[in-house]
């Protein structure tokens, strides 16, 4: 017997695969890919789908799907951290949308309420799209990307008064007041079932699922707690993304959130496609050459219009320009809950037949732009932060000049920390703990007032603007530490503070290895990726649990660091000091060893110790209670808590680690 859908759904693969192909060769993102593929297949292209309603159904099931695993890898506590930008940033770029937009369609002869109707379909961005390009882009954690979230969490949530209020625009009148309350009534009741399932029903169920072993059985646990909370959302009006992105949520409260969204990911990458093709299946071709000029211009004042405003509500969170920019081209489209709303708009004669046409033409061509926009984003805030813009326009990005000039001249050899999330937040407390000056820049206002009121050295700017890091005293500083999630941020940065300080040393966090070229190119001395990190933070487990000694494994990590950072250097055009010798010396690195209290090294001379003799290492430098003793003699004598600075190659330096350390059984040390 022949299954037609199953026909349908071989040819929607089968064409994608040739399609993605030429997209990869040609270097298209792969969304494009899929919304061409659902333009070929569709009624008004080649019309080889027939069943377009099942395909869209699969698509309602990719969207589940992806804001689950976004809630999964999310958090509350994340959530809870963002809840301003949702509400206050949110906010302001759907009722400005809407005002901009109404009044435009008003002024162009269209009654009020459909006027309002239209706001409503292009106040709404794409949540798949713009969280997808986010997550492979892997800035969701940055600064735009959990501004982006957090609107797009406002938009999903206030689809549901917008379709509420789509009657009511009509002319029908009832009544909605009660409708509003009991569904306000629903919601809280909502989320206080998300809270409690996330600390106690959902982590004590999937304890005992565990417990079994069985995979199968965890799977079919994780999805039945998505669509059920999908299914309670969905059930009392609000949106089925919405429920999935709580049901992920609750998840993530687990200590089975990791293994959940690995074996979801594969049915999410298919089901999600699925989406792209959809959209593109009901875009008519015909329709869009017949009017070109039209449907770009609209497209065009349609990105232009939710740049500003999306821009414009991250200006008022008190983010900095660039941040702004940024999140305004992420959030330009028009999402796929317009969809939905479009549909109520031709059952209650809002729209036509050719005004639906034009919305789905404007629509698509501003979701296949978006990842194009993104991509050329972060060179365009740069463009525009280099215009000749209004002082007030720019000087949020320079509130750094809070550091008075009497401290700015104290500012010597100070440590520069660029991001306080949890990179920043640790270098702060052990700069602190070894007495060393340092600044903290970061862009977080909220977080900027908490801490400054803790007492850290913390100001609020953006690091991209060579006048934040004049104000921070980069001139000065011997150190600068770049610890924040934005790959094309820290990349400025680095170019930027290499140019205003030759001799700084620059330490950049980043999160993949292929990132690293590119920053050693800029100018920084060490990139410290995390995907390298933890593999070394793993194999070092694995070789603990197998007994091997601790000072093997030292010196295998220290020789791994060494052959690996190595491969992505490149010849430095700077000038050399003590601190990049590692850059053109292969294998050799500057390190500090302290003395411990019964070190049998303590009472001896250099001389005596032999260092240089018998394992190849230079002291060069002694630090002994707050004193620098440079150049150490031969007959110095080394004393209990003695910092050695030394110079050596890693392996070397971890075989003469234990001279330095009190012996474990001290009685047989003479």
């Amino acid at each position: 017997m022949q299954i037609p859908l199953l026909t349908e759904i071989t040819i929607i693969f089968g064409l994608s695969i040739f399609v993605l192909f030429i997209c990869y060769r040609l270097g298209i993102p792969t969304i494009v890919g899929f919304l061409l593929t659902g333009v070929i297949v569709g009624p008004h292209g080649l019309g080889f789908i027939k069943a377009i309603h099942e395909v869209e159904i699969l698509a309602e099931i990719g969207v589940v799907l992806l804001l689950f695993t976004i809630g999964i890898e999310f958090s509350l506590k994340k959530l809870l951290q963002i809840k301003r930008s949702v509400l206050l940033g949110g906010s302001v770029q759907v009722l400005l949308s809407i005002l901009l937009v109404s009044l435009i369609t008003w002024w162009l002869g269209w009654s009020l309420e459909k006027s309002i109707f239209i706001g409503f379909l292009v106040s709404l961005s794409s949540t798949a799209i713009v969280l997808r390009i986010l997550q492979e882009r892997a800035e969701i954690d940055s600064p735009h990307g959990r501004i982006a979230l957090a609107v797009l969490i406002f938009q999903d949530i206030v689809v549901v008064p917008m379709m509420l209020l789509i009657p009511l625009l009509a002319g029908e009148r009832g009544t909605l007041g009660g409708s509003l309350f009991f569904l306000i009534a629903k919601g809280v009741g909502v989320i206080i079932v998300v809270i409690l399932s996330a600390q106690w029903i959902v982590p004590k169920l999937l304890f005992q699922v565990a417990r079994t072993r069985s995979r199968e059985l965890f799977l079919l646990s994780i999805i039945v707690i998505c669509l059920s909370v999908t299914w309670l959302t969905s059930s009392i009006g609000l949106s089925l993304a919405l429920g999935a992105f709580l049901a992920g949520l609750i998840i993530s409260e687990s200590e089975y959130s990791h293994q959940a969204l690995s074996n979801l990911l594969p049915f999410r990458d298919v089901f999600t496609s699925f989406f792209f093709i959809s959209i593109g299946m009901l875009l008519d071709v015909g329709f869009l050459i017949k009017q070109p000029l039209f449907i770009v211009t609209v497209a065009l004042i349609v990105l232009l219009v939710k740049t500003i405003t999306a821009g414009l509500g991250s200006i008022l969170l008190g983010f900095p320009l660039r941040t702004a920019v940024l999140v305004g081209f992420s959030l330009c489209q028009v999402g796929e809950f317009s969809f939905i709303l479009s549909r109520g708009g031709l059952e209650y004669n809002l729209l036509n037949d050719t005004d639906y046409q034009a919305f789905l033409s404007v629509s698509i061509l501003t979701m296949a732009s978006t990842p194009f926009i993104i991509s050329l984003a972060p060179r365009i805030s740069d463009l525009i932060m280099g215009l000749p813009l209004p002082k007030e326009l720019k000087r949020e990005s320079y509130p750094l000049s809070e550091i008075d000039e009497k401290r700015k001249r104290h500012l010597r050899d100070h440590l520069i920390i660029v991001g306080f999330g949890v990179n920043g937040r640790n270098v702060a407390r052990a700069a602190k703990v070894a007495g060393i000056p340092y600044v903290i820049i970061e862009m977080n206002p909220e977080t900027v007032r908490a801490e400054r009121e803790r007492g850290e050295p913390i100001y609020y700017g953006d690091a991209v603007q060579q006048a934040v890091l004049e104000h921070a005293g980069i001139r000065n500083a011997r150190v600068m530490v770049i610890a924040i999630s934005d790959p094309a941020a820290t990349r400025r940065i680095t170019a930027i503070a290499r140019d205003l300080n030759p001799k700084l040393y620059i330490i950049a966090r980043t999160r993949f290895v292929e990132e690293m070229k590119p920053l050693y190119e800029l100018g920084a001395n060490e990139v410290i990726p995390e995907e390298f990190e933890t593999s070394i933070e793993i194999f070092t487990r694995v070789l603990t649990k197998y007994l091997v000694p601790r000072d093997e494994i030292e010196k295998f990590i220290s020789e791994i660091r060494s052959d690996g950072y190595e491969m992505f250097r490149s010849p430095s055009p700077y000038s050399a000091s003590l601190s990049d010798l590692t850059s053109f010396i292969p294998n050799v690195e500057i390190s500090t060893l302290r003395v411990s209290e019964g070190s049998p090294i303590v009472g001896k001379s250099l001389s005596q110790i032999e260092l240089r003799n018998r394992y190849g290492i230079n002291v060069l430098a002694i630090s002994r209670d707050s004193n620098i003793l440079p150049n150490p003699a031969g007959d110095t004598v080394i004393s209990a808590n003695d910092v050695l600075i030394v110079l050596g190659e890693p392996n070397r330096i971890a075989e003469v680690a234990d001279l330095f350390r009190k012996p474990e059984n001290s009685s047989n040390t003479s």
